[in-house]
């Protein structure tokens, strides 16, 4: 076979799944459980470090997204450091790039199957963790499109979740609300004032708070299997500014300004504490739900992420040459299967020890 017949990654992924793409990336389970640290730490003024840290992410992504359009690569970063720095960058760059997607599935399976768990109580949380790695493993198999469908999907579903927060909290904000008394500036001004825990907090908490921002960059990966990527990661990218605006910043003062910060329900879950204080009923299985799916949508996109990041080593000489194949759907089928191999040993931890396995993961992926 000539090298012309070699099959190659299919440039299937649409404009709208690579904006999708970037948004599921940023809105993950670290906003909607892991928030609540920052707040605990930081008090009101944990607006202030989110928004330090969302200009970094957003000077980062314009750059990235410049070279990604100029040259669309699946290595993205990892690629371009290969070239502008030296092997030893993209080397080290790629494969801890690659090791850390790798260790957020086994993260992402276990939280996944402690929901279905606490939903379904009568089958194993291994078993469902040995469930959702099956299915997403077959739907990174299948074709790059039936990741993009299911992550636009997904993604979907996050931001429709994220804009009805936003405007309950608006209502309720304003006072029109029923049941619900408007606060004020109570609760941004009180217990303690704006920086309770002083300015070295809120700085210390900017660290905190960007590992929530992780996978905004996936989009530039992604842009490799783009139809027009040129096109889809302009528009990715210049997205970046208002999802960091609205999503992160909005919902975070939503947050703050209903509920006094140092309250015991807002470190433990504060989008549940505030969908409680409207008096909704089932606001935990209602957050369950989002959460899942959030979960769902970081394993799909992670095992993606860490499968090219290794296809692009391997074709770099910096990976066994065996995972650059590429199969005639267009799949790098070898890179993919090496990345779950973290993720089904998880389901083996699950099996043994279900109490500690994600405490476990969540440390070593430090």
């Amino acid at each position: 076979m000539s090298s012309t017949d070699q099959p190659a990654l299919q440039h299937t992924l649409k404009k709208r799944h690579l904006s999708m793409i970037a948004i599921a990336g940023v809105i993950g389970a670290g906003l909607f459980v892991g928030s609540g640290v920052a707040i605990q730490e930081t008090g009101p003024g944990v607006l202030i470090s989110y928004a330090l840290a969302g200009v970094v992410v957003i000077l980062v992504m314009r750059m990235l997204g410049e070279m990604s359009a100029a040259s669309p690569e699946t290595g993205s970063f990892s690629s371009y450091a290969d070239k502008a720095i030296g092997r030893w960058a993209g080397f080290s760059i790629g494969w801890l790039y690659a090791w850390f997607w790798i260790i957020v599935l086994g993260i992402e399976a276990t939280a996944g199957a402690l929901i279905m768990n606490r939903w379904v109580p009568g089958v194993p949380q291994w078993t469902w963790a040995l469930i959702l790695m099956i299915v997403l493993t077959l739907t990174n198999i299948i074709s790059v499109k039936s990741f993009g469908e299911f992550e636009f999907w997904f993604a979907s579903i996050k931001v429709v979740a994220i804009i009805a927060f936003l405007g309950m909290g608006v209502v309720a904000i304003c006072g029109w609300m029923p049941g619900v008394e408007a606060p004020g500036m109570t609760n941004l001004t009180g217990h303690g004032g704006f920086l309770p825990n002083g300015t070295g907090a809120m700085l210390a908490a900017v660290l905190v708070v960007v590992f929530s921002f992780f996978g905004a960059e996936i989009a530039t990966i992604a842009a490799g299997e783009s139809a027009n990527p040129l096109e889809a990661v302009r528009a990715a990218v210049k997205s970046v500014v208002w999802r960091i605006l609205i999503f992160y910043i909005g919902s975070i003062a939503v947050v703050v300004t209903l509920l006094p910060w140092d309250s015991a329900s807002v470190a433990l879950s504060p989008y549940v504490a505030v969908m409680d204080s409207y008096g909704i009923p089932a606001a935990g299985n209602i957050m369950d739900v989002v959460v899942l799916t959030s979960v769902l949508s970081c394993l799909n996109s992670g095992l993606y992420t860490a499968s090219r990041m290794i296809f692009s080593l391997a074709g770099r000489g910096d990976a066994p040459k065996a995972l650059s194949r590429i199969e005639k759907t267009g799949v790098p089928m070898r890179a993919v299967l090496v990345s779950t191999i973290v993720g089904f040993l998880t389901v083996g931890m699950n099996y043994l020890s279900p109490d500690k396995v994600f405490l476990f993961l969540v440390n070593s992926s430090g």
